[in-house]
């Protein structure tokens, strides 16, 4: 039986346009590489309610699930492990990023000049997502890249 994820992911964004993110630290995913807040989906937890979460748990963050705008979906099916990536929008939050649990530092990128040491994947979905504005994409394997399915 393989195992379904159910991701969601807070995209924070400043008003100059560069995106928070949160060095992976003790996760068991992917530990060392720059990464959004964000993490599974627990049972009878709301989408937003589960990005809101994991960035105060990961870097003190108060966000309102209010000021929340829903980016888009990425389907995965990478590597032996399949699910949904949720990723949500927020320009307005309260209370200094500080790396918390599971992060070890955290800083501030251009979506375009993100460090080379994040997760594979962020480049392309962030591309798609937040500058080309697509709704929905997929991550396969044997794929290059993100495939884009929606405008």
């Amino acid at each position: 039986m393989t195992t379904f994820y159910l991701i969601a992911w807070l995209v924070v964004q400043d008003r100059s346009g560069r995106v928070l993110l949160g060095r992976r630290d003790g996760t068991g995913y992917m530990d060392g590489l720059w990464g959004l807040p964000g993490g599974r989906v627990e049972r009878g937890e709301a989408l937003m309610a589960a990005a809101v979460r994991e960035a105060r748990e990961e870097l003190g963050l108060q966000v309102e699930m209010a000021s929340l705008k829903a980016l888009g979906v990425s389907r995965f099916d990478i590597d032996g492990m399949q699910g949904t990536d949720f990723l949500f929008l927020s320009h307005t939050w309260a209370a200094q990023p500080t790396p918390l649990d599971n992060t070890s530092e955290v800083g501030w990128f251009a979506p375009s000049a993100l460090p080379d040491d994040c997760l594979p994947w962020l480049p392309a979905v962030l591309d798609a997502h937040l500058t080309r504005g697509a709704w929905l994409t997929e991550q396969l394997d044997g794929v290059d890249g993100v495939q884009i399915l929606s405008p």
